[in-house]
């Protein structure tokens, strides 16, 4: 299947017929444990924390989609990021970009404080990098786009400067899933997916994941792993699988959708700013251009009115789901000062432009036009 396109892989990588069956679509393997031949003896599975053959068959799809030879899954994209976290030697300093999941800042800050040293920075802002890189950190964690403000990151210029300093590049990869970009190519240690998101795609799923072209790499996080506990369940393996087939087809619907929701909102009276990476008004479109093959659902926009404003607005939707979470075929909006990011402290928060006016929305596969009706009724024209 190396061969083949990303929609063709997605289908039919770890998708192949039952072997003894051959039914089309593959068994949830919802087993703990595993018979053996002779004590020590088994057929490849010992007991499901470490391995199981559904899990086994979506790591082969993820890595394949991010052009890897390794995956590993975990119950929740937390939970792979502690684990990444926990292979770092004690005591090393991290450096993290200021624009960053909530749920990721917490978990630094709040978790492994005591472990390691955090800094956040403007992972765009490469002289500044370079600065940073040059004392040697263990690691630097990108995402990009950043959650909520959707700054672009030079993947290959911070992963150029990064090598030259020996320092471990992980990339979070969800906003753009394996469709539109692949960190691994521009020169990315890790790259890892919350598996909730765009790559399930419907809501009904909990999980992270990583993929690595590493061997130590994998080897280390692969222990940690099976050590610690936190895998992906046979179910939910079994409904990733599922739900990342139409992953393609989706993305594209999800891109377009968004591209006309964003045209909407940067021309409505009530909407102060939109950022997109597929509006020419976005900073870093060209480098969004160069670096990703598309610019994805997610659109993030400043209403005019302040708090108040904003949650009158969000109170009003219809179609739109208010709720944390992105990346569905469903739309869903959200306030990350209150929701997404309310443990990112006020005065951080404010400092990097994440303000009580700002909205985050993930575009879903809807009718575009009744999307962008919602949207207006609920700005009021």
């Amino acid at each position: 299947m190396k061969e083949t396109k990303f929609a063709t892989k997605v289908i039919h990588v770890g998708g192949e017929p039952d072997k003894e069956t051959g039914a089309v679509m593959p068994p949830i393997y919802q087993t703990s444990t595993y018979a053996q031949k002779s004590p020590g003896k088994h057929l490849g599975y010992e007991y499901t924390r470490s391995h199981n053959p559904t899990r086994t068959r979506l790591e082969q799809n993820l890595a394949s989609l991010e052009n890897a030879a390794y995956a590993l899954t975990t119950a929740s994209g937390v939970a792979m990021t502690s684990l990444i976290m926990q292979m770092i030697p004690s005591s090393s300093k991290i450096i993290c970009g200021d624009d960053v999941y909530g749920g990721t800042y917490r978990q630094f800050t709040t978790v492994y404080n005591d472990r390691h040293t955090f800094e956040f920075v403007d992972t765009t802002d490469y002289k500044l990098l370079e600065r940073k890189l040059a004392e040697r950190p263990a690691m630097i964690w990108i995402e990009t786009p950043t959650n909520p403000l959707l700054k672009i990151t030079d993947i290959k210029r911070v992963c150029d400067i990064a090598k030259s300093y020996e320092v471990l590049v992980c990339v979070d990869n969800t906003f753009m899933s394996p469709y539109f970009q692949n960190p691994l190519d521009f020169g990315a240690d890790i790259v890892t997916h919350s598996l909730t998101k765009y790559i399930n795609g419907h809501s009904d799923v909990v999980g992270g994941a990583m993929m690595t072209n590493d061997e130590e790499t994998y080897k280390k996080l692969f222990k940690l792993q099976n050590s610690m506990g936190p895998s992906s369940s046979p179910f939910d393996s079994w409904l990733v699988l599922r739900g990342i087939k139409t992953l393609a087809i989706r993305m594209q619907r999800h891109e377009e959708n968004a591209l006309k929701i964003a045209e909407f909102l940067e021309s409505h009276p009530k909407v102060e700013r939109v950022i997109y990476p597929g509006l020419s008004s976005h900073s870093q479109h060209e480098l969004a251009k160069e670096q990703m093959s598309g610019f994805g659902g997610m659109i993030t926009f400043f209403i005019k009115g302040g708090l108040e404003a904003s949650r009158d607005f969000l109170e009003k939707v219809q179609i739109f789901s208010l709720a944390e979470s992105l990346g569905g075929v469903e739309s869903l909006i959200e306030h990350p000062a209150i929701m997404t990011h309310a443990s990112v402290p006020k005065e951080v928060r404010e400092s990097i432009g994440i303000s009580d006016n700002l909205i985050r929305v993930s575009v879903g596969i809807e009718d575009v036009d009744d999307l962008a009706s919602d949207l207006s009724k609920a700005l009021g024209g």
